[in-house]
């Protein structure tokens, strides 16, 4: 078989085939950019797949600061804004409130150590109330006392009923000469002070014979009680604190804001005035009952 020459006609079996639909030869030949194009898909493959973890990673972040901060809002929530304060415990010493309760102890059937080494308490003893505790308080009644009334300023003067009037004088003593004018001055200087009977709160001066003290156009005198309410509030005295130790103000229970005083050593009643003559005058002393 002869030897081609190079420089010959190519050789027809040699040639590439064509295609059957359009008689065109196939191009193998890469393509110019073909290696950019897959450099290019491959970079925007990876940036997609980062692009994604780095959205995940985030979100995964938001959820856990998210659950973090709603376990924090709800722990400081849960929280009291003031803090309870700690049980009380009862004090030592004796003072009682430490003390267990007796009473308790045996009404619930526990007997204190003391008792239970002791073997408890004595055969046929029972614990009775003391007769203290089981009387019944003393119904309580209106002082009623024999008094005279002192003058602060004139100390050895008194009230004392003269012709149904009531007068500051002076009272002769037990052994004084004058015998039976003296001790019925004495007698007519003494009062029964009982609650007042218009305010129990206040006082009336009672002489017997259902005959009181009373104020009758200002001035203080002796009167038979008529029964009426006017009287009642008449014959009624509020004490009020004076300046003066020991020593009282009375006033009129009807008239307030006049108070019983002595002026030219009669008694009368007069509107409370500021000055230290008036709170002389009107300052008296209850004491024991002359008579």
């Amino acid at each position: 078989m002869p030897e081609r020459n190079p420089g010959s006609a190519p050789d027809p079996s040699a040639r590439p085939t064509k295609v059957w639909e359009t008689g065109e030869t196939v191009d193998e030949s890469r393509v110019p950019g073909t290696r950019r194009l897959w450099l290019a898909g491959a970079l925007l493959v990876a940036v997609l797949a980062s692009t994604v973890t780095a959205v995940v990673v985030l979100d995964d972040d938001r959820d856990t600061s998210a659950k973090e901060k709603t376990n924090n809002t709800t722990s400081s929530a849960d929280e009291p804004l003031v803090p309870s304060p700690p049980p009380a415990t009862a004090p030592s010493g004796k003072s009682g409130l430490a003390a267990p309760d007796s009473s308790k102890a045996a009404a619930d059937g526990s007997a204190s150590p003391e008792t239970q080494q002791q073997g408890g308490a004595k055969p046929g003893s029972t614990s009775r109330p003391s007769k203290s505790a089981s009387a019944k308080p003393p119904a309580s009644k209106p002082e009623s006392s024999k008094k005279s009334v002192q003058a602060v300023n004139y100390p050895d003067r008194y009230w004392r009923v003269a012709h149904d009037s009531v007068q500051l004088d002076r009272v002769g003593s037990r052994d004084s000469r004058h015998g039976d004018d003296s001790s019925r001055s004495r007698e007519e200087a003494t009062f029964k002070l009982v609650p007042g009977i218009a305010d129990s709160s206040c006082v009336s001066f009672s002489l017997g014979n259902n005959r009181y003290l009373r104020h009758s156009q200002f001035r203080l005198r002796a009167d038979r009680h008529d029964g009426s309410e006017y009287f009642k509030q008449d014959a009624t005295f509020c004490p009020r604190p004076s300046s003066y130790s020991g020593a009282v103000m009375l006033e009129s229970y009807n008239n307030r804001g006049r108070f019983l005083r002595h002026r030219n050593f009669q008694i009368q009643l007069d509107w409370r005035e500021d000055n230290d003559l008036y709170r002389a005058d009107s300052a008296f002393r209850l004491v024991k009952g002359l008579g």
